[in-house]
């Protein structure tokens, strides 16, 4: 197992349907009580594990999930709203050292609670026209709406393995 990607790299069927985007809406939906599940009672030492060297430490991780749910929300609102808009990258690396993640993990599961359920009500109501919907993300090129909700939902389960591989070690 490649331990930076320890459920594989984001797959995306070529042709995605409803029912495709309704499981991974489904995934989302049950994420955040998954990761209280892994992440509640943590201490600081715990916390400050990491899964490889080098690597950010879990309570990163889940304030980067956050970060990343809240970046990747907006995307997809501008695809739906927007014709093509260009939509610059957060530099991920620096939101990681910002002093809010400093703060403890429940701030952020909060944040994904609430983006989570926003993210899944505005996904049963997309249509097969609206998964063609696209934004262009600087330095990656066009990315559909279908993509982003696939990786809406591969992103958090990626890293909600990070943070069990790490609390193993």
């Amino acid at each position: 197992m490649d331990v930076r990607f320890p459920i594989g790299e984001l797959a995306v069927p070529e042709h995605v349907t409803l029912d495709d985007v309704q499981q991974w809406l489904d995934n989302i939906k049950e994420y955040t009580y998954q990761l209280r599940t892994v992440v509640d009672g943590l201490d600081d030492e715990a916390l400050a594990k990491t899964y490889r060297d080098g690597s950010w430490n879990v309570r990163q991780l889940v304030h980067h999930i956050a970060d990343s749910q809240l970046n990747m929300y907006q995307r997809l609102k501008l695809a739906l709203t927007d014709d093509n808009p260009q939509v610059t990258p957060f530099i991920q690396d620096e939101w990681a050292v910002q002093p809010d993640t400093n703060l403890p993990v429940e701030p952020s599961i909060r944040m994904l609670e609430g983006i989570n359920e926003r993210i899944v009500a505005l996904g049963q109501t997309l249509t097969e026209a609206q998964l063609t919907r696209v934004f262009t993300l600087q330095g990656s090129g066009e990315i559909d709406v279908a993509t982003k909700v696939a990786k809406l939902a591969w992103h958090e389960a990626h890293h909600l393995e990070h943070i069990k591989i790490a609390l193993s070690q």
